[in-house]
């Protein structure tokens, strides 16, 4: 709980002398910088902070005509908007889970504390349709998403490679459902299946050109140094033993035996890259770089796969 509150009296003299839109950004912004609000589940500023709370919460699209910022809120209005904008500041609560809604690779999303907010640099890599890893001549019919979560990745990836089957996998059933509910709402049910899986043991036997994961890499220092509001994210989809790696470690042994002979693996570990070259000096990783920014993300064949890891 934040230290500053907004007070009845606050809020009061909010209802009273803000009008328009335009007003409520203004001062909504101001009270996220007061406040000292970290960002980082989809927006990096106050200001984008707070379009994506008010204009959702007005039922109002983020790129609505600048003109329609100087339309009047009505009071009861200003008293909804004001309950989330104290959600926000107090209980620290991401805008996604406030709104439901968060956006990846152009889409959105339906989300809720029992995902991750999508915020992943995959966005970029799928965009480009993996190149120059996977050639636009290859052949991408199975694609696997370990540990999907909201299923964002996976629907993302099924919208880039039309002809491809997504397997969307996840330990966790209630990140399932989430993901079920995305998979509808895009009408994928009939090429993205969301299957519960412990890494790979949900799906024995089964093959893929292009293998994306995105597992819970946070070690125990940065899990003890997290900003609340991450502390509102499912801890099963952070946190991933002392150096970050306990699930990566497991995807780096078995992905070979489920890989096509021309298949790759991507495999996002963000600030846990560090541990990585401490664990593996001599693995074959390529580490990409991107234009949006994020880091962390590597690439591996299956080839590479099992000469190193499998010898």
């Amino acid at each position: 709980m934040s230290e500053l509150q907004i007070t009845e009296e606050i809020a009061e003299e909010a209802y009273s002398e803000l009008l328009t839109i335009q007003d409520w950004l203004r001062w909504t912004t101001s009270q996220f910088v007061s406040h000292g609000l970290f960002f980082g589940h989809g927006t990096d500023n106050a200001w984008d902070e707070a379009v994506s709370l008010v204009l959702p919460i007005l039922n109002l699209p983020l790129d609505a005509p600048t003109e329609l910022m100087q339309a009047k809120l009505t009071r009861t209005e200003k008293i909804r908007l004001m309950s989330y904008i104290v959600g926000r500041v107090e209980d620290r609560t991401p805008v996604p889970y406030l709104t439901n809604q968060a956006w990846f690779a152009g889409l959105p999303f339906y989300v809720d504390e029992r995902v991750l907010i999508p915020r992943s640099p995959f966005a970029e890599l799928i965009d480009n349709r993996f190149a120059p890893w996977v050639a636009e001549s290859q052949p991408v019919t199975r694609i696997l998403d370990m540990c999907t979560g909201s299923a964002c990745i996976a629907i993302a990836l099924a919208n880039k490679f039309e002809d491809a089957q997504v397997d969307a996998v996840d330990i966790s059933y209630d990140a399932l459902e989430v993901a079920n509910i995305n998979i509808s709402e895009h009408m994928l049910y009939d090429r993205v299946f969301a299957i519960q899986s412990d890494v790979f043991s949900g799906v024995p036997g089964q093959k893929y050109d292009l293998i994306v994961a995105n597992p819970p890499y946070v070690d125990a220092e940065d899990m003890e140094d997290l900003p609340d509001e991450f502390h509102h994210e499912p801890e099963l989809g952070l946190s991933s033993g002392d150096d970050g790696l306990d699930v990566t470690r497991t995807i780096l042994l078995e992905a070979a035996e489920h890989l096509t002979e021309q298949g790759v693996l991507f495999v996002e570990v963000g600030n846990s890259m560090v541990h990585m070259d401490a664990l593996y000096p001599e693995a074959p990783f390529t580490w990409l770089e991107f234009e949006r920014g994020g880091l962390g993300v590597f690439m591996i064949s299956k080839q590479q796969l099992v000469e190193y890891f499998n010898n």
